[in-house]
């Protein structure tokens, strides 16, 4: 059986990287594991974490998913607000597809924006639970 986990993070980089208004900000520059020197702003798919959930006879999983959002924007969290919305707009009880396992909900949970001790550098954290069912 694939893994819930990895359908799902596919689903959601596909989902971002199609939508317009997000790749206006940031292109193609989505990553799993930003590289060295990545040009700003830009998306990193996050940490994850799958608890069982399983209700009645059917096997789901609720998956935790970190969206992380980097940016050098010179006026500020503008940007980053920017990037934060479409984000959110991308995924939020979005209908994904998932290859072999069922989608049920994804939902954004917290949001948050930082400043980096570096004065330059804006950070947002982006949570999303998705309820994720298992074929029998």
């Amino acid at each position: 059986m694939a893994n819930p986990d990895l359908e799902l993070q596919g689903a959601i980089v596909a989902r971002l990287k199609a939508r317009a208004g997000l790749a206006a900000k940031v292109a193609q520059r989505i990553y799993d594991r930003p590289p060295t020197n990545a040009p700003f702003p830009y998306v990193e798919y996050g940490e994850s974490q799958v608890i069982r959930d399983d209700v009645d006879c059917l096997k789901s999983n609720l998956i935790y998913v970190t969206i992380h959002v980097w940016s050098q924007y010179s006026g500020g969290f503008k940007e980053l607000k920017e990037i934060i919305h479409e984000v959110v707009e991308a995924l939020d009880e979005a209908p994904l597809v998932l290859p072999s396992h069922r989608l049920i909900s994804i939902t954004r949970q917290d949001t948050r924006h930082f400043k980096d001790p570096d004065e330059v550098t804006t950070h947002g954290v982006v949570e999303f639970v998705a309820r994720v069912e298992t074929p029998a």
